[in-house]
């Protein structure tokens, strides 16, 4: 199965004004006073009676509409998320669950059939729950592997009130289903370049995708083109409970900034404090890192881009190094006085650490000392808040590490959840 709490950033603000996320007038606004702002969610009934939906600035709200505009509280929406996934444990055990996104998780239930009743059965029990713990509707895709069920939630149960937002989508209903989906770019994988290679070969449907010859499309297109061969069949042989464990893996902090920065030193400030959170991660998983990368984006009233530079080093998951390498890199290639509005830190090439690394130009009780100093801070700020410390050049105008530390998934966290 594959499940989507309906509107869910809306639907649980309007459980909390005790109203019904089905007539509820309810769009989530992250910067609802900019005219750019952004819709995170809307409630089924403005999508309807507005055509506001996810993806709508702020200025193409109709005005006078009746819609009750409120902020995102990203921490109130990962508590309910997290009771919502209680209750799907309550189902399968936790190899058969996979947490798509905030909203969104497949469940095999292959396994708990002779508990439950058939996969329908369970998908009524499992809405039932949510519906009467916490007051949120949920609408559920089944098929025979989670393309199918995704599928089956995208373009039928999330629009089937009729059926109790469920929709069954098996192998043998493909010509009838999966074949019909209109535009490609609808179907899961294809987004707006490959559907243009696929027309440019003479696929301008599913259908037209599932009999084309599979080494054309795969010289084309390499692996991608054999998996949407299969996926325009119907096939996907995915198992939740084999977890796919990457050969490498690094640690992002990305920046959008609230103004264009044009100060050297206010860049600087936010590219310290954007590797010590960095830094941080690093520490609480036990991990050093070799290779640093900063991206630097500049304004959109600035003809170039920006860089991206990176360099190797001596690995390391030392705050006050690692604030200095990425320095380095920002004042070896940044152009002065070009506006800023973008920032970047990256960690790669990450290695577990074993044992204290010492450094052949600093005295060994200085790299003790700056040792025990990081893990002095990291203690207190998992204990106290990321802003119980901060630096001095923080509570200047460009600091930006207090304004970080209210935002979750990179939006407004709320006050009213801790």
């Amino acid at each position: 199965m594959c499940i989507d709490a309906k509107s869910f950033f809306a639907s649980v603000e309007a459980v909390e004004t005790n109203q019904n996320p089905l007539t509820a007038r309810i769009a989530v606004v992250s910067k609802p006073d900019n005219q750019g702002g952004l819709v995170l969610a809307s409630s089924p009934l403005v999508k309807k009676e507005y055509g506001v939906k996810t993806g709508t600035r702020v200025y193409e709200i109709p005005r006078n509409a009746n819609i009750e505009i409120v902020e995102p509280r990203m921490a109130l929406y990962l508590k309910k998320n997290l009771e919502i996934l209680r209750i799907f444990k309550r189902y399968v055990a936790n190899e058969d669950l996979l947490v798509y996104s905030i909203d969104e998780s497949f469940l095999d239930v292959t396994k708990t059939h002779k508990l439950f009743g058939s996969t329908h059965d369970i998908a009524k029990r499992i809405q039932n729950d949510v519906w009467r713990e916490l007051g949120l509707v949920l609408t559920v895709g089944i098929g025979d592997n989670p393309l199918l069920a995704k599928l089956a939630l995208d373009h039928q149960a999330k629009h089937d009130e009729t059926n109790g937002f469920i929709g069954e989508w098996r192998y043998e209903d493909v010509p009838d289903t999966v074949w019909k989906i209109r535009p490609l770019t609808d179907f899961w994988g294809i987004g707006g370049k490959t559907e243009a290679k696929l027309n440019r070969m003479g696929i301008r449907s599913i259908e037209d995708l599932s009999q084309f010859n599979l080494r054309k499309l795969k010289n084309n297109l390499g692996v991608i083109g054999e998996q949407l061969f299969f996926h325009a069949h119907g096939i996907d042989r995915t198992l939740l409970s084999e977890v796919y464990k990457p050969k490498s893996t690094s640690f992002s902090r990305n920046q959008i900034l609230n103004r264009d920065y044009k100060d050297m030193h206010d860049i600087e400030v936010v590219i310290r404090e954007m590797t010590d959170e960095n830094v941080a991660r690093l520490r609480k998983n036990y991990l050093m890192t070799s290779v640093l990368k900063l991206s630097i984006g500049y304004s959109r009233d600035v003809v170039q881009s920006g860089f991206s530079q990176q360099m190797k080093i001596v690995p390391t998951d030392s705050s006050k190094n690692l604030k200095e390498y990425m320095v380095y890199i920002f004042y070896k290639h940044y152009q002065e006085n070009t506006p800023v509005r973008v920032v970047n830190v990256t960690f790669g090439g990450l290695k577990h650490k074993q044992s204290l690394q010492l450094n052949l130009f600093e005295p060994a009780e200085e790299t003790i000392r700056n040792e025990e100093l990081d893990k002095t801070i990291d203690f207190i700020r998992r204990k106290f808040g990321y802003t119980s410390l901060l630096h001095a050049s923080s509570l200047l105008d460009g600091g930006m590490a207090r304004f970080r530390a209210k935002l979750v998934g990179g939006h407004r966290a709320g006050n009213d959840v801790k």
